[in-house]
């Protein structure tokens, strides 16, 4: 990937024009002299001075000697005026143009030389490092040896491999094509299996003994991706898919989150299962309209009221995850257009800044079921978004894609698109991103993070890659 080219391509110019300003917003350099300078180069430059001249001309006191001695003055004060006025502009033209340029760099930390690696292929081989360096390697003595990572990296308690971790984990070495021997995806594939649960499926850490179908999701997609047995992989997504229904998990059904999850992991585990067209139909029967944006559709945390507030997230997620299905199953009517209004409503974030915009705040949500032992009591899954990954994924969606061209939104969905990837890799140092725990200045480095930080940088790249350019 070191002769990747970004900012290239059929919707990608080279450079990235900055988002226009808010109706109510100033522009950007609105300080009294740079308004004043403004206002001179919209009289234009002899008009400034010509009106100056005129000024002095009418106010100069009768007690100097002669009309040509007022000419004089009120000439060269006009002269002057005009002339400062013209590098005045200049300048202002000369900052806006290195502005420009700075703002139309390719995502990463710096510019580099022509024909030089950029900065991708280092954040790559230090992620690699990284999982290398602190992979866990436990001998259970029911188990057997487990190889892989706890949720986080760097966990101050003793790290014993998770099904969440080491499935994200299996997922970044698939994606960056183990360039050599230090870990082995057989080893992951197999610490994966011996994590499963007695009774079948996975669950988080925090959820105890009982498999959840979102987990289980997860890791039977990675399993798949990494060449898994057909016949195991079928018996572990029927048990999933027959413990997720509104009878048995109604509040995992009404989860935007859950059910765009699972719908993912199958689609990669089982294509032809019976319960992926189900599961799109509800997906896209929980879309909202937005009064805010036209009264396009989007997606709420939940699937059925109250479903809560127009989500970016949740929207991106639904819109991943509708595209994915549209590739596999084919798509009706009502699932198409809930998605096209879902990517149209992501290119209708009313901000000037798509870097640092609302759409792309990180979340933190809960998931709350009754507990099977003990009806009374609840298990909460905690689940955080990396917001800004989510919306770089779903507008690189073959369908997003589409949507621009046919509706001429070819420059928000570039707006947009640059400001979700450069949200995303300022989150990382070293390839590895980082969660804040609140207002706390304790990081965590969690191992989904890393990998839908990867994962997005990757799809982008790969996106305007152009050979020969």
């Amino acid at each position: 990937m070191s002769q990747q080219q970004l900012g290239r391509g059929p919707l990608r110019p080279r450079q990235t024009r900055p988002a226009p300003p808010a109706p109510d917003e100033e522009p950007p350099d609105s300080s009294p002299p740079a308004r004043f300078v403004g206002w001179l180069g919209g009289l234009g430059c002899v008009a400034a001075g010509y009106g100056v001249f005129q000024f002095l001309f009418s106010v100069l006191p009768g007690s100097i000697e002669g009309s040509a001695a007022r000419y004089l003055i009120a000439g060269i004060s006009g002269l002057g005026t005009s002339v400062a006025a013209w590098l005045a502009a200049a300048l202002l033209r000369a900052r806006a143009a290195a502005d420009e340029r700075t703002r139309g760099t390719a995502v990463g930390p710096a510019a580099m030389a022509p024909g030089a690696p950029g900065p991708l292929p280092q954040a790559f081989a230090s992620a690699y490092d990284s999982l290398v360096d602190q992979v866990s390697v436990v001998d259970d003595p029911v188990r057997g040896r487990l190889t892989g990572w706890p949720h986080s990296l760097g966990e101050d308690s003793p790290s014993r491999p998770t099904p969440v971790g080491t499935a994200y984990g299996l997922h970044i070495m698939l994606d960056l094509g183990v360039p050599e021997g230090r870990l082995s995806t057989g080893d992951l594939v197999d610490t994966l299996w011996r994590l499963r649960l007695p009774d079948g499926g996975w669950s988080a850490r925090s959820q105890g003994s009982e498999a959840r179908p979102e987990v289980t999701a997860l890791v039977l997609g990675a399993l798949a991706r990494a060449g898994g047995s057909a016949e195991r992989l079928a018996a572990e997504v029927d048990r999933c898919t027959s413990a997720f229904t509104r009878q048995l998990d109604r509040a995992g059904r009404e989860s935007t989150h859950v059910v765009t999850t699972v719908l993912r992991g199958l689609l990669r585990a089982a294509p032809r299962s019976e319960v992926l067209p189900v599961l799109r139909e509800a997906l896209a029967d929980g879309a909202i309209s937005d009064p805010r944006r036209d009264h396009l559709r989007c997606w709420g945390y939940r699937l059925d009221p109250p479903h809560g507030w127009p989500s970016p997230l949740h929207t991106a997620q639904a819109v991943v995850a509708l595209d994915r299905a549209a590739r596999v199953l084919g798509e009706n009517a009502g699932a198409r257009a809930a998605r096209e209004d879902a990517v149209r409503w992501l290119l209708t974030c009313p901000e000037a800044s798509h870097d640092t915009c609302a759409d792309l705040r990180n979340l933190h949500e809960e998931v709350r079921r009754p507990r099977t032992d003990d009806a009374s009591r609840h298990e909460v899954l905690n689940v955080r978004h990396f917001t800004a990954s989510w919306v770089a994924r779903a507008l690189l969606s073959p369908g997003a894609v589409e949507i621009a061209r046919a509706d001429g939104l070819e420059e928000q969905w570039r707006i947009r698109l640059d400001g979700a990837v450069a949200a995303v890799w300022a989150g990382q140092t070293d390839g590895v991103w980082f969660w804040g725990r609140g207002d706390s200045t304790e990081l965590r480095r969690p191992m989904w993070m890393t990998y839908q930080g990867l994962s997005t940088l990757r799809a982008h790249a790969l996106w305007m890659y152009q050979p020969g350019g």
